[in-house]
């Protein structure tokens, strides 16, 4: 009997060893053809399976390598390697596609809840994809999220042909967004970062653009963040694994394409530090992942601990009639005047920001000051004041006369005419270019004094409508969210005059940031625009 049980445990064993070794060159041979499968597939679509991942890993497999850490504080690179090459920016598209769906969000076209309707070509889009059906409709933010977590091609395809009818059209509204912010080398042909030859990029303008987005829409870059996102019961899980695993690190957003190789731009906080890093063309996802773990903690302390940089604004077409419709209209002398005194650089002046896209040191931008007295107060803002000539050709003041109280900023726009002074309620003056000598004031006779006279309205704000930013203790303080405000609204503020206006009484004085310039209608839209951007302001009537 104890043969028969041992001969029993035998054979129950070599059945046992039998059947796994069976199941094991099943799997084997399933995992093999599987595998061929997936080679084949990933040559036409982008996903993110473990199968796809271990095949790019392969030997054979070496993308062009490019990578940028930007100082988002200061501007400064303070790493690059290829920065400027032609790359394709897989999924990285998702993006600006997101940019542009922030920017109807922002402007109150459409709302989070808004349902977006899934059409036949965006639910036939290649993985990876959240599975929608022709006729479906999806929530814009579970659109964002299903963009930012899964990647979903056939989200982001649905919100392009919500946005623009057509997946084409809303290709070419990317690309002009792109040239817009200073992506000169950048081209998307679609919404979603699938393969396509003519959809371009480089790691310095997927920089700008990581650092446009955060900058431009705060309250929606928080987004970028989502660890995970469930839809219809289904958890997906963000494809940027240094979400949460980094310090600092608050998003953006992964791609891969067999061309691309596997890219990454990543945002990261930390220590009142903040850098944009980039890299495209890794082997792996875990590779990318290391090289950026890398970036980060080698150039993180480098970053600066204040902002310097002004935000990454958006040059409009209308900015660029506008500029060069403006350019024969500047005198040589008076810019030759004026670039000699911002080369001075002067303490009270305030810089505006640079050209689109460009890291170039903001312009100056054009303030006049008036100083009111109380008892009664007298306003003489707006009054017109006369170009800027050289110091030789201009009258002096009498002996006797009251010293004038305000000033006029570097500028790189022409100075407007000088005011009609009201005597001991509002003075007015002009600053003098520094390189000019002045003449004695007794080589000019009292004939030429400036005639006395109530102040009028330049000639370009014909309306008599302001807009008011705000109230300061500061002058400086005043001339800077002027600046600022030029700087975020940059379209409709390209006409407006800038100035302060400071109001004394009795000891105390407070400085209006404040634009002349609108009509009515005109006041009203800019200022809403302002609040959307975060501005306080109010418009009033001259």
């Amino acid at each position: 009997m104890a043969y028969v049980r041992r001969e029993a445990r035998n054979g129950l064993r070599c059945c046992v060893l039998g059947f796994a070794a069976g199941v094991a060159a099943l799997t084997v041979t399933s995992d093999a053809a599987d595998a061929r499968h997936h080679r084949h597939a990933y040559l036409h679509i982008s996903h993110h399976s473990a199968r796809v991942h271990h095949h790019a890993h392969s030997e054979d497999y070496s993308p062009p390598f490019a990578s940028i850490v930007v100082d988002g504080n200061s501007g400064e690179v303070l790493q690059s390697s290829n920065p400027d090459a032609l790359r394709h920016p897989a999924s990285l598209t998702k993006i600006m596609t997101l940019y542009l769906l922030f920017e109807r969000l922002d402007a109150g076209r459409i709302k989070l809840d808004t349902p977006l309707k899934v059409s036949a070509h965006a639910a036939e889009q290649a993985p990876s994809k959240l599975e929608l059906k022709a006729g479906q409709t999806i929530e814009v933010e579970d659109a964002i999220k299903a963009v930012v977590t899964k990647s979903a091609n056939d989200v982001a395809v649905t919100i392009a042909e919500n946005l623009a009818g057509d997946e084409d059209a809303f290709a070419k509204l990317m690309t002009q967004k792109a040239h817009a912010l200073g992506m000169s080398r950048t081209t998307y042909v679609n919404a979603s970062g699938l393969p396509d030859d003519d959809q371009i990029t480089t790691a310095r303008d997927q920089a700008l653009l990581g650092r446009a987005i955060e900058d431009r829409f705060p309250r929606y870059y928080r987004y970028f963040a989502t660890p995970s996102f469930t839809y219809h019961g289904e958890a997906m899980r963000n494809h940027n694994h240094l979400l949460g695993a980094v310090g600092g690190v608050d998003g953006i957003k992964t791609g891969y394409t067999r061309a691309s190789g596997f890219n990454l731009v990543t945002s990261v906080h930390r220590d009142g530090r903040y850098i944009v890093a980039v890299v495209l063309g890794g082997h792996s996802a875990s590779s990318r992942d290391a090289h950026m773990r890398d970036l980060i903690s080698d150039h993180i302390r480098e970053a600066a601990l204040r902002r310097t940089s002004p935000v990454v604004a958006e040059k409009t077409e209308r900015a660029e009639k506008t500029e060069r419709a403006e350019e024969p209209q500047r005198a040589p002398a008076a810019k030759a005047t004026l670039a000699a005194r911002a080369d001075a650089a002067p303490a009270a002046s305030v810089k505006a920001g640079p050209s689109v896209g460009s890291n170039d040191p903001m312009q100056p931008l054009l303030v006049r000051t008036i100083t009111y007295r109380t008892a009664p107060i007298q306003t003489a803002a707006l009054a017109p004041m006369p170009a800027l000539q050289p110091e030789a050709a201009r009258p002096a003041p009498p002996a006797g006369r009251p010293q004038q109280m305000a000033e006029l900023t570097v500028s790189s726009e022409p100075a407007p005419t000088e005011p009609a002074v009201k005597s001991d309620a509002a003075k007015v003056e002009t600053a003098r270019p520094q390189s000019a000598k002045p003449e004695p004031a007794k080589a000019e006779p009292a004939k030429a004094e400036l005639p006395k006279s109530e102040p009028q309205a330049p000639a370009h704000a014909h309306s008599g409508w302001l807009i008011q930013i705000g109230a300061f203790e500061a002058e400086d303080e005043a001339k800077q969210h002027l600046s600022a405000a030029q700087t975020k609204v940059r379209t409709a503020l390209a006409a407006a005059d800038p100035f302060t206006e400071r109001i004394q009484k009795g000891d105390k004085a407070l400085y209006r940031a404040r634009f002349a310039g609108f009509d009515k209608a005109t006041a009203e839209a800019t200022c809403k625009q302002l609040k959307r951007n975060d501005i306080d302001c109010m418009a009033l009537k001259n």
